[in-house]
């Protein structure tokens, strides 16, 4: 919500998907204008990499272990390959070395359809790898939308 305040509201967690909704819609539309322009091993590669290298390791590691509890370094994992800033460098990198392309839409495709489609953005070590709903971080929301009286349960919550 701001720099001191560092968590979203229902409501703004929503507008902010709606708003990564909104480029991963404009991303397929022109993957779409540009089919046949598509290399589709390209295209493929840049879509799944990132959750091969990225999200795999960490969800099996989650899956194996007992408590929950998994090594930082998938979470490292995790937000580099879904970071724009890491594919600004990749896609800088191929686009100097054999041009741009079209397969490179895959990747916004993919880091947007992850935020708006699922609502997963970058992991904080502060959590589990996968997502369990915190009991203190539950119980501040209600307090803080009690006493705000901002957003008020609709009445499928109440």
């Amino acid at each position: 919500m701001d720099h001191v305040n560092r968590f979203e509201s229902r409501v703004t967690f929503r507008l902010l998907r709606l708003e990564y909704g909104v480029a991963l819609l404009a991303c397929a539309v022109l993957f779409l204008l540009h089919l046949s322009e598509v290399r589709w091993w390209a295209a493929v590669l840049l879509f799944l990499y990132i959750d091969l290298i990225g999200y795999l390791p960490g969800a099996v590691a989650f899956r194996r272990s007992g408590d929950g509890r998994i090594p930082r370094v998938y979470y490292v994992l995790y937000n580099t390959m879904h970071s724009f800033l890491t594919h600004a460098v990749v896609l800088g990198v191929w686009a100097a070395a054999w041009g741009p392309e079209w397969a490179f839409l895959a990747v916004p495709i993919h880091l947007c359809g992850d935020r708006a489609l699922f609502g997963n953005f970058l992991k904080s070590f502060a959590v589990r790898f996968e997502p369990v709903a915190v009991p203190a971080f539950v119980e501040f929301e209600k307090r803080v939308v009690a006493q705000s009286g901002a957003e008020r349960p609709t009445p499928a919550r109440v």
